[in-house]
């Protein structure tokens, strides 16, 4: 039986996607074989990456000027690979902390020998506010800015696009990307974690202008340079090809069921109906601050604590699986991604007003 499946990644796939690669798992495209078994170079695999990256690009309306990169890893790889790639030693660089990921990534940079700036810091909400536009205290020698535009333990998201002027803002995305439409050409750099809205974890998506191409430190690893990574087509080494081919099929998905405009729209219906339930509860409560309540991740927590083992395990009995919290802070997470349908949070809340009638 499938399940409703509220993971923050790796996180529900498309049933068509998972349909369509079953399908074809032992004869794709005609070559009698899987695309597992196939090389990266051949011509049957080389179109699917070209068309993978053209359905890319035309949903997110990437603007000409930035590459599109296919590469090995998840988000956190990129943590050193940016400061590797846009910042000298003894470099500066504008950090915005905004909760763990962006945390980690700034203290990445910092044993990379950059000098990180941390131009706005939410510790003291306990990283359940964003800070205002005109507080972030920038740098205008800053070899580039970052941010975390969604916390997916926190569930905390940004409202808005910081404003860098001319240096290049850098986004982890992992959590955003594909979940609306987004402005590219505001972003230097783009990067995001594939088992989120994308496809399968091992694979990262990096979108970056071509200005940033070529600055890399001398020492830099060959297979975090990105000019190199640009100048090979992704196909330095071999790639990740399984996640590159269901990432396509994810695209394709997005485009028949609307674009991400219709991606957006659902995404924001999903999440208003689960925050006005645990608004309108006596039992449940969400910490983050209205104004940047995340639409992808919604974290809460049960007023009588000693109740959420059993909410959790009622919940999975239910089908309503992977809710728990991040371990670094417990609680309960529904994630929210582009996979995860309406019935899914419609069935969720009916379960938490049920748990509530009978334990509130």
């Amino acid at each position: 039986m499938r399940v409703f499946n509220f993971s923050a990644g790796p996180a529900a796939l498309p049933l068509e996607v998972l349909e369509q690669a079953r399908a074809e798992l032992t004869d794709w495209a005609g070559t009698g074989m899987s695309v597992m078994e196939v090389s990266h170079r051949g011509t049957a695999f080389t179109a699917l990456a070209q068309r993978a990256e053209a359905r890319l690009r035309a949903l997110l309306a990437v603007p000409a000027g930035y590459r599109v990169l296919f590469l090995q890893g998840g988000a956190s790889t990129q943590f050193a690979a940016v400061p590797l790639n846009l910042a000298a030693q003894g470099a500066r660089a504008d950090y915005l902390n905004t909760g763990l990921w962006s945390s980690k990534a700034l203290e990445e940079a910092g044993r990379l020998a950059v000098q990180v700036n941390i131009a706005a810091d939410e510790a003291a909400s306990r990283y359940t506010t964003v800070p205002a536009p005109a507080a972030l205290r920038l740098d205008p020698r800053a070899a580039y800015v970052h941010y975390t535009p969604n916390e997916t333990i926190g569930g905390v998201e940004f409202p808005y696009v910081p404003d860098t002027g001319a240096v290049p803002l850098v986004a982890d995305m992992s959590s955003t990307l594909l979940s609306r439409p987004i402005e590219v050409g505001r972003y230097g750099l783009i990067y995001a974690g594939a088992q989120k809205n994308i496809g399968p974890a091992g694979l990262c998506l990096v979108i970056v202008h071509e200005s940033l191409l070529g600055r890399a430190r001398a020492d830099i690893p060959t297979m975090l340079n990105y000019a190199r990574m640009a100048e090979s087509a992704s196909m330095l080494n071999t790639p990740p090809t399984f996640a590159w081919y269901i990432a396509d099929l994810v695209f394709e998905w997005i485009e028949r069921h609307g674009g991400l405009s219709a991606m957006g729209e659902r995404n924001r219906v999903k999440a208003e109906r689960l925050y006005d339930a645990i608004d309108a509860s006596g039992l449940y409560r969400n910490p983050v601050a209205r104004e940047c309540r995340s639409w992808m991740n919604v974290p809460f927590t049960l007023v009588r604590p000693e109740l959420t083992a059993m909410f959790l395990a009622e919940a999975h009995a239910a089908g309503l699986t992977q809710l728990e919290g991040h371990r670094s802070v417990g609680g309960v997470r529904a994630s929210l991604y582009n996979a995860v349908p309406l019935a899914a949070v419609q069935a969720l809340i009916e379960f938490m007003r049920e748990f509530e009638r009978r334990h509130g």
